[in-house]
């Protein structure tokens, strides 16, 4: 085998088709901006539903200037918090063209490891809003057929229409996805015409442009710092924005942002006219959004809601999908199974993740019952998915070198924005506010565990020098003596440095049982900030021995070792740097490949040393989780029939002196 230059990279695309065909769009086009429009909008865009019902809902008196008022903090939300923060400036924190709150932390977590805090609490919050989400959006679209019908069932049509968008995603979404672009555009053109058919007949309601009135309605009225908590419903689908930023680009954000804010906000002034010219039938469930709507018209609104409905709910399933698998990637969540149910990369489905969401939903629709009582839950979750959004992002400002002025302006505004929202949502805890902090708790946990127990794990991971064993493993190589186990023995270390290897590799190859093969190769894999990396490098350490692979992944990509290996094999074998055939003689003559025999070495906690309690309570947790995910080897797609997983202690090497005397 000849030797390799250090530098040597080959990528592997072609094995992981893992570059998105929607990623870094550098040009506009009809397709882009419809893909756009059906990816990312769905959530901010059926926040009309349910928005203006719950400014009104518990307010007893209602005029021109509190109306006035209360469209103007919208108008002035959606333009601060998406348009400003959002669309302007976050989006343009990307990793190599994606975004989400695990990119941007994964920019940083070289610099600041502890930010990891700030990315597992925003992250579990976008999880739990993956839970809400669905179950609000259908509710309150299907509660529009009590207009047509007061006595009908809603709760029955509701989980029959979400167990059905759970059920279909293990077949993909791909065909119906083909229709969420064209859906959503005529959604929106449906809104702006509704807003501005009621704004023609109350055209003072354009009053509400104006700043004074937001100002007024915060400060004035005696519940207007309060109902923030409704208002910032409005500008719940900000974040996706930015975690979908790869799938789009952010020319197609941009463009489709002014189309999709402009038909918001006709809307909303078009509701906010009708309750002006119909304050006399209010009552607490009125909902303007139908209500503002022709009557002719009623029945295919409710259509087109729903429909709308469900593509915000698709869409908040496959993020959380995407924010699994990035979690994973980063060590926050344990490695679960995730499979490809159609051609694209990014048409992921995870089971575990997909039945926990529908659960969850149900359990939401069961206990809440109505649209109006998962609001609180449901602004809670997205506002402290934004404050952490905006935390990881003051720091990257600073690591990017932003002038100071701007850096502290920027989080000036934005935590005190947020703060108040936050304040405001906190106010209606106990009306459902209270399961947000409890899913975000429980999912948090889950991740402050998986992350923490694995660097407690990794604490008592002990490295040697390789070059130390040099000699040994030629010996082991060339002892007859010592029965042949694999023709190719395979590890995987977690070594960064060629020069040293874990000491459990050791343990294995010397101590458990000596194990001589006719070449030994050390796999190692390294997650790379960058998304969709895909690189490998080979270090011929001792020559016809010992054989280094470090593959190069990004955190988006799936690590299908056992196939990844085999493209560095062939490669070699193609080369003229590796003899792939048998040594066996027999086997050797009639061209028949040498086998690979994979060993994976499983640390197993010593329970004759304690740990502290903080810590044992942590690594409990953490190998309860270990036991719901799959395998190592399933994770990095191993061929089961060639791999021995060994156990071996956690801690090999302490000190054995417990005061014990011998007696005679």
């Amino acid at each position: 085998m000849k030797s390799d230059t250090p530098s040597r990279k080959a990528h592997l695309l072609h094995l992981l088709q893992a570059k998105n065909p929607h990623l870094h769009k550098s040009t506009l086009s009809i397709a882009g901006l419809l893909v756009t429009l059906g990816i990312i909008y769905g959530d901010i865009g059926t926040s009309p539903l349910y928005v203006m019902k719950a400014i009104i809902g518990d307010i007893s008196t209602v005029n021109a200037n509190f109306i006035y008022g209360a469209i103007s903090c919208v108008i002035w939300t959606l333009t601060l918090q998406t348009t400003v923060k959002y669309v302007l400036i976050t989006i343009r924190a990307d990793n190599k063209g994606e975004g989400g709150i695990f990119s941007l932390f994964a920019l940083m977590r070289k610099k600041r490891k502890w930010l990891y805090i700030f990315a597992i609490v925003g992250g579990s919050t976008l999880l739990a809003d993956g839970i809400i989400t669905p179950s609000i959006t259908v509710v309150s679209a299907i509660e529009g057929l009590k207009l047509v019908n007061p006595d009908i069932a809603v709760i029955p049509i509701v989980l029959i229409i979400i167990t059905a968008l759970f059920a279909i995603q293990q077949f993909g979404t791909d065909v119906i996805g083909k229709s969420f672009g064209p859906i959503m555009f005529i959604w929106f053109s449906t809104l702006g015409v509704l807003g501005l058919n009621q704004i023609i007949a109350h055209h003072e309601i354009l009053r509400s442009f104006n700043p004074y009135y937001a100002y007024d309605f915060l400060t004035n009225h005696p519940s207007g710092f309060l109902l923030l908590g409704a208002i910032f419903l409005c500008t719940t689908g900000a974040e996706a924005l930015y975690t979908d930023l790869g799938h789009c680009g952010i020319k197609n954000i941009r463009t489709t942002w002014f189309f999709v804010k402009t038909c918001l906000v006709l809307n909303y002034l078009g509701q906010g006219a009708w309750i002006i010219n119909n304050i006399s039938e209010l009552h607490s469930t009125t909902n303007p959004f139908y209500s503002s709507m022709p009557a002719w018209f009623l029945l295919p609104g409710i259509i087109l809601a729903t429909a709308a409905a469900i593509i915000a709910s698709q869409a908040l399933i496959t993020g959380s999908y995407t924010l699994i698998s990035e979690a994973i990637s980063l060590n926050f969540w344990p490695k679960v199974k995730i499979k490809y149910p159609t051609h694209h990369k990014g048409q992921m489905y995870i089971s575990s993740v997909n039945w926990l969401l529908w659960v969850s939903c149900c359990i939401v629709i069961l206990i809440f019952q109505e649209s109006t009582k998962m609001e609180a839950a449901y602004g809670l979750s997205i506002t402290i998915t934004m404050l952490m959004t905006t935390i990881l992002l003051g720091y990257y400002l600073f690591f990017k070198h932003v002038s100071k002025v701007v850096l502290i302006s920027f989080l000036c505004v934005y935590l005190i924005i947020e703060g108040s929202f936050l304040i405001a949502n906190m106010h209606k805890f106990q009306n459902g506010g209270w399961f947000t902090i409890v899913m975000a708790g429980i999912l948090g946990i889950i991740m402050y565990s998986w992350h923490n127990g694995r660097r407690i794990r990794n604490r008592y991971l002990k490295f040697v020098k390789l070059e130390n064993y040099y000699e040994l493993l030629k010996d082991i190589h060339y002892d007859t003596s010592i029965p042949k186990f694999a023709t190719n023995l395979v590890y995987v270390t977690r070594a960064n440095y060629n020069t040293d290897v874990e000491t459990k590799i050791i343990y294995s190859l010397v101590n458990k049982q000596p194990k001589r093969a006719d070449l030994y190769w050390i796999l190692h894999l390294d997650i790379v900030d960058e998304p969709h990396t895909a690189d490998y490098k080979i270090t011929v350490l001792i020559p016809n021995v010992l054989v280094r692979i470090d593959f190069y992944l990004g955190f988006k990509v799936e690590p299908k070792i056992n196939l990844f290996f085999k493209q560095v094999v062939n490669d070699m074998a193609r080369n003229n740097e590796l003899d792939v055939l048998s040594r066996y003689q027999s086997l050797r003559k009639h061209n028949i490949q040498g086998e690979f025999k994979f060993v994976i070495i499983d640390r197993i906690k010593n329970y004759d040393f304690d740990f502290k309690f903080f810590e044992k309570f942590t690594m409990t947790l953490y190998y309860i989780f270990k036991r719901i995910g799959i395998t190592d080897v399933k994770a990095l797609g191993l061929d089961t029939s060639n791999v021995l997983v060994e156990q071996v202690p956690l801690i090999m090497e302490t000190e054995c002196d417990f005061g014990l005397t011998r007696k005679y």
